[in-house]
């Protein structure tokens, strides 16, 4: 007999298969403990109990409506799961036509599809991604080539503008290796398969973890790649959703060891100066070029871009640089231009929207000595390499590197402490932070979020304690004597 606890609804036994039973009783919906799922469902076929929660109500009903649709057709229950026949029946015509495809077969369809509408970061970062995937993803024999040619050949090969080409002879064994040896796109539906796939992810090829972004992006990458095989019906859902994330030990707060103080920032600035010789001014060109980034907080990529007409350069006072696209750096191979700076917009902006940044007067004074003695390139733009073209990371990592040199003690160069020009920024951010400034207006000076702020400086901000003791008493103002 089947049963509807709420209606009393009853149907005629008739003969069911194996595994199947038409004694089914369906409950109401009713709260659950989830936070995310508050809403349960729950109904019993053959003597076992199924469930199912959802985030609305709405769905909750919805479902326990397909149910009792299915109650009401006479429909037998599968006992192992709950699932009606036609629903079972269904599943199993997803089964057997499905399509098969080989792993990197599907990458480079993949690929290909995102390619056009995909910044050249974003190509590099799927492009990464999926090859720490693709680790798992072949074949493993003792003698087959090493995860780093791996890597490298895959990232050769789905390139879009690759497809037709042989492989550079460095990459060939490697190449050939993950075109004959690449596993279906369903094998990710294999628990083994799927947690060396969460190891990869996770983990460098050197065995240590990941940096926790690092280990996002990938993640982020598969997680995409992996809904548009479902909607090619390679996969019937996402497997991800059934493994837990790998925390990682590697975390992207700042480490303060890395942070200059303002004598060292002032002996770094003046270095640079003197890094080359002086006729040709390689380093002097680049001094307000860090100097953007320790006072202003801009990215490397948004200081390469910046213009004489972003600036207001008053004589006194304060200034202000209001961003407009950034230049962010990838391998020639994954931009449209073949250049290796690929013009973007400002990073978690709309594509037209701009960023002004308060600047102080020091600051000013630099960008404006700057602009008197090297002027800008045809385009407006305020820093430039000897030739006049856009300054490319390897120049300015290696004027930064001989500048730390030059500034500090043979024990301050073997430390972290601004080893990279990057760092400059992270000091920009924690000076603020500690001179008061509130975390959403730094936020929007420095074009994060609030929340990525307090993550990623939380272990940087010192000496507020007393400052804050005194607000907190100060709003209480608790009359002396009372409370004893």
């Amino acid at each position: 007999m089947t049963k509807d606890t709420d209606s009393g609804a009853e149907l005629d036994n008739r003969s069911t298969p194996d595994g199947f039973s038409l004694d089914v009783r369906l409950w109401k919906v009713t709260k659950a403990q989830s936070k995310t799922r508050p809403y349960q469902l729950r109904w019993k076929v053959g003597g076992k109990v199924s469930s199912a929660t959802f985030a609305t109500v709405a769905l909750a009903e919805s479902r326990r409506s397909e149910l009792w649709q299915a109650m009401r057709r006479g429909e037998a229950f599968r006992i192992a799961d709950g699932l009606p026949e036609s629903e079972v029946r269904a599943e199993a015509t997803a089964e057997q036509v499905r399509e098969e495809l080989p792993w990197f077969v599907f990458c480079r369809e993949y690929m290909a599809m995102r390619w056009p509408t995909a910044a050249a970061k974003t190509r590099e970062g799927i492009a990464d991604g999926l090859a720490a995937v693709t680790l798992a993803l072949v074949e493993q024999e003792p003698k087959m080539p090493s995860p780093e040619e791996l890597r490298l050949a895959f990232r050769w090969a789905v390139i879009p503008k690759n497809a037709e080409l042989d492989p550079p002879e460095e990459l060939e064994d490697a190449y050939g290796w993950i075109s004959k040896k690449s596993l279906l796109v369903s094998s990710l539906e294999d628990p083994k398969i799927l947690r060396d796939v969460q190891y990869r992810i996770s983990f460098k090829l050197d065995g240590t973890p990941a940096a926790g972004e690092t280990s996002r992006r990938r993640r982020r990458a598969l997680n995409t790649a992996v809904e548009y095989a479902i909607e090619r019906k390679l996969l019937t859902e996402n497997p991800l959703t059934a493994i837990k994330k790998v925390r990682s030990s590697s975390s992207d707060r700042v480490d303060p060891r890395v942070l200059v103080n303002k004598t060292q920032a002032a002996q770094l600035l003046a270095s640079v100066s003197y890094v080359g010789t002086w006729d040709r001014k390689k380093g002097r060109r680049l001094v307000a070029f860090y100097a953007v980034m320790y006072f202003a907080g801009l990215r490397p990529s948004e200081a390469v871009g910046l213009r004489k007409a972003d600036c207001f350069l008053p004589e006194k006072g304060w200034g202000v640089l209001t961003l407009h696209d950034t230049h962010p750096v990838s391998g020639k191979q994954w931009t449209d231009s073949g250049e290796r700076h690929d013009k973007r917009g400002l990073k978690s902006r709309e594509a037209k929207e701009d960023r002004p940044v308060p600047i102080p007067p020091p600051l000013v004074a630099m960008l404006r000595a700057h602009l008197k003695e090297f002027g800008t390139a045809k385009d407006g733009r305020l820093f430039t390499n000897e030739r006049g073209g856009l300054v490319g990371s390897s120049t300015y990592w290696r004027v930064w590197r001989d500048a730390r040199e030059y500034a500090l003690s043979p024990d301050l160069q073997a430390s972290i402490l601004g080893g990279r020009p990057y760092d400059l920024r992270h000091t920009c951010i924690t000076t603020w932070l500690n001179a008061g400034v509130p975390v959403a207006e730094v936020a929007r000076r420095v074009g994060n979020s609030p929340e990525v702020i307090h993550r990623v400086y939380e272990g940087c901000i010192y000496g507020q304690e007393e400052a804050m003791n005194k607000k907190i008493e100060k709003e209480l103002d608790w009359p002396e004597g009372e409370g004893h």
